[in-house]
């Protein structure tokens, strides 16, 4: 069977998972080597899974070290890649020394993927390989302008081609056992800066420390989106009754880091909620000489 770079045209859920997972290896069959960027998340993990099942030491797992990963996730990665046996190793990414990244506008994830990319071809090139990423057909219909970069340099997308949802992937994940595949979305921590704000390394650092500091306290799916002095806490609606409760800690928790002022958002948490700024024309952009 030969798996066409757009997918199914099967509607997500149309058929059963199990059938899914069969087309996810049936890529890698076809595939050859592989070069996985592994971020850690429910997605790429089961991408990385797949391809070292298939594919073994052939498929190299390789995770993008910068102060846009959060340390939880750093630390995951390294703990997950010791579990399953996965050839793996880490790279660091430039893409804080490029002043269009930091800029922080609608295409700062085109900069951030294209340094992504800078380091995964030499690997790729080396191997005889290809790079595959962990996208699934719901991140297509959101603004992620880093999967174009992705695929104008050859990257390819393993789970959209063998049918994945979100859903898909956490479904298999659970079939397999693997503990990945009830965690929480992740994003890179300059997704929580709105747009405008210019991203740096203490911003981003110190949003690490606010979201690590409230998983301590048990909260799991969470995002701390920066407004200055101000740390707005996106929770699930079912966590924002427990977060009044212990309203006293949570406020420590944020403030123990640097924020003055700790708000819980009542609309609750939402994945790349920030890119409404753009469909309401709300995206405010530094002049080139504040960009640095």
């Amino acid at each position: 069977m030969t798996l066409g770079e757009g997918g199914s045209d099967e509607m997500p859920g149309a058929e059963p998972a199990d059938g899914k997972l069969e087309r996810l290896r049936g890529f890698f069959s076809q595939s050859g080597p592989v070069v996985v960027a592994f971020s850690g998340g429910v997605d790429s993990s089961l991408v990385a899974w797949a391809a070292n099942d298939v594919l073994g030491d052939t498929a190299l797992c390789v995770t993008a070290v910068s102060p846009s990963l959060a340390t939880d996730e750093a630390a995951d990665c390294a703990a997950l890649a010791a579990e399953w046996g996965l050839a793996w190793q880490t790279v660091e990414t430039d893409e804080m020394t490029r002043a269009a990244y930091r800029v922080n506008d609608a295409d700062r994830c085109f900069h951030c993927k294209s340094a992504l990319m800078d380091q995964l071809e030499p690997l790729a090139a080396a191997r005889g390989a290809t790079v595959v990423l962990g996208v699934n057909l719901d991140d297509l219909g959101d603004h992620r302008p880093g999967q174009h970069a992705a695929r104008d340099r050859g990257a390819r997308f393993p789970l959209v081609e063998a049918g994945f949802a979100k859903a898909d992937v956490r479904a298999v994940s659970a079939d397999l056992g693997l503990r990945t595949w009830d965690k929480p979305a992740a994003a890179c921590l300059a997704s929580r800066v709105p747009y405008g704000t210019q991203v740096t390394v203490p911003l981003l650092a110190r949003l690490d420390r606010a979201e690590a500091a409230l998983r301590r306290l048990g909260f799991g799916q969470l995002r701390v989106r920066d407004y200055g002095d101000t740390a707005r806490i996106e929770l699930p609606l079912d966590d924002l009754a427990e977060a009044v409760r212990r309203r006293e800690a949570v406020v420590e928790a944020v403030r123990g880091v640097g924020y003055r002022y700790v708000t819980l958002d009542l609309e609750g948490f939402r994945s790349g909620n920030l890119n409404g700024a753009l469909a309401d024309g709300n995206c405010v952009v530094p002049a080139p000489s504040e960009a640095g």
